[in-house]
């Protein structure tokens, strides 16, 4: 049997794990991790939760780290392009036949869980989490940056004891598993923190602020916030570590960071949102922690690092004339953030909308923040069985928001790609968001597209 065929062959076992759903507990990871003889245990990692900005502030600590020579493993929720890039070392993906290798290993082991009454099937992300955390105590990593997968307290990520957990910020998301308040959402969160070890958030709402507090008490475990970002022309705040944009160009923007004992002037960030200050903000605040436990960082490597953070999906351009930019922005909080980002990092005639969500998201607090932004909306969906019905947005957005724009309904993503191109003239933008799947499946339409071309 060719490589190709049982890489596919591992996937669609891996995939079809997807039929049990999400069960939160640590239940069954705990035992397949147990059977795999405990390899976390021999890594060391960084745990990043939060709402948003969790994998941006990630991808930045993994890069800074590398720069400095470190090898990095990195793991990450959902994937843009293909399922390998879901965990990497040094910015390289998992090749497909260590995959299939581990799969190999683990699959009976799955099996033997799965049978037992009282702990019953695994999931698919308890399977994939322990694949991960199994690769990089396989690939000898110096550390790994772990991105938590849904809440914190029950997340199959939460088995590991981290050097330092992370907490980017906290917003209503998944009411129906985490909690219908802030403050339950953020006590479901805080379960990433452990007992003497540091917590670093950026998070900003005083209930949250609360609750991670109230653990962090309980626990000893030190806390460090990162402060609010300022715009252009603001002072950084006393308090540290903080940051502040200084300018923004076609390439990107550049920042001021003052943290705990570095202060840096023009930092250069290719990733594009005020939003993203904040997550680099972050990341250099916990390398600066790491620094105490031996991973010193120069500050060139700081730079260099953020510099060449690539993290697809997020403000990312394609093409100039029209602007074709894609957001994976698939909650209120991320959408908000990216309808201020539009017209301050972009210059544009119209904005056509092209939009796909997934059905279990609150339609209308995420529609009343991108609705007003846009000229024409093509209404989309992303090839998931999770896929809320393009047509069902429409009319709420009709009806809600009283919608007159031109707008219509197109199903299948490539097509409403060609649409938006044909409304679009030479100095418009294009923006398609609303959820990470709709990007990905646009994007490799694009990259379709461009092949074509060639």
């Amino acid at each position: 049997m060719g490589s190709e065929q049982l890489y596919r062959e591992a996937l669609e076992w891996i995939h079809g794990l997807g039929r049990f759903g999400t069960r939160p507990g640590l239940e069954r990871i705990t035992e397949l991790m147990r059977l795999l003889g405990n390899p976390h245990h021999e890594v060391r990692f960084v745990h990043v939760g939060g709402t948003n900005g969790k994998g941006s502030t990630a991808a930045m600590i993994a890069s800074i780290l590398r720069s400095a020579g470190y090898k990095i493993g990195l793991y990450t929720s959902p994937y843009l392009l293909s399922f390998t890039n879901r965990m990497a070392v040094n910015g390289s993906d998992i090749e497909s036949h260590e995959l299939v290798d581990l799969v190999g290993r683990i699959r009976p082991l799955v099996d033997k869980i799965s049978s037992d009454q009282k702990l019953g099937p695994l999931t698919e992300f308890e399977v994939v989490t322990a694949i991960a955390l199994t690769y990089f105590a396989h690939r000898k990593v110096d550390l790994v940056i772990l991105e938590v997968g849904l809440g914190g307290r029950l997340d199959a990520t939460n088995i590991v004891n981290p050097l330092l957990s992370i907490i980017t910020n906290v917003s209503l998301e998944h009411t129906d598993v985490l909690g219908n308040t802030v403050e339950a959402i953020a006590a479901e969160k805080a379960g990433i923190i452990k007992k003497g070890r540091p917590l670093l958030t950026a998070a900003e709402d005083r209930r949250v602020l609360s609750v991670l507090e109230e653990r962090c008490r309980r626990l000893k475990a030190p806390l460090y916030r990162v402060y609010p970002t300022g715009g252009e022309k603001v002072e950084l705040p006393p308090e540290k570590p903080a940051a502040t944009l200084q300018k923004i160009t076609t390439e990107g923007q550049y920042f001021k960071y003052r943290g705990f004992s570095v202060l840096l002037e023009n930092v250069f960030l290719s990733l594009r949102g005020l939003y993203q200050v904040t997550n680099a903000a972050t990341a250099l605040a916990a390398v600066e922690l790491l620094g105490d436990q031996g991973f010193r960082v120069q500050e060139a490597q700081l730079r260099s690092g953020l510099a060449e953070t690539s993290w697809p999906g997020r403000l990312e351009v394609f093409g100039e004339k029209p602007q074709l930019i894609m957001d994976g922005a698939h909650n209120p909080a991320a959408i908000e953030k990216l309808a201020a980002a539009m017209p301050r990092y972009f210059i544009y005639n119209r904005l056509i909308l092209v939009i796909g969500m997934l059905a279990d998201k609150d339609t209308e607090a995420m529609l009343k923040h991108i609705l007003p932004l846009a000229d024409s909306i093509i209404f989309t969906r992303p090839v998931l069985p999770r896929a809320a019905d393009p047509a069902e947005i429409a009319a709420f957005a009709v009806s809600h928001f009283k919608l007159r724009c031109d707008h219509r309904v197109i199903h299948d993503h490539c097509e409403a790609l060609e649409t938006a191109l044909k409304l679009a003239g030479p100095d418009d933008a294009i923006l398609v968001t609303g959820s990470l799947y709709t990007v990905s499946d646009i994007r490799a339409c694009w990259q379709k597209r461009v092949l074509r071309a060639i």
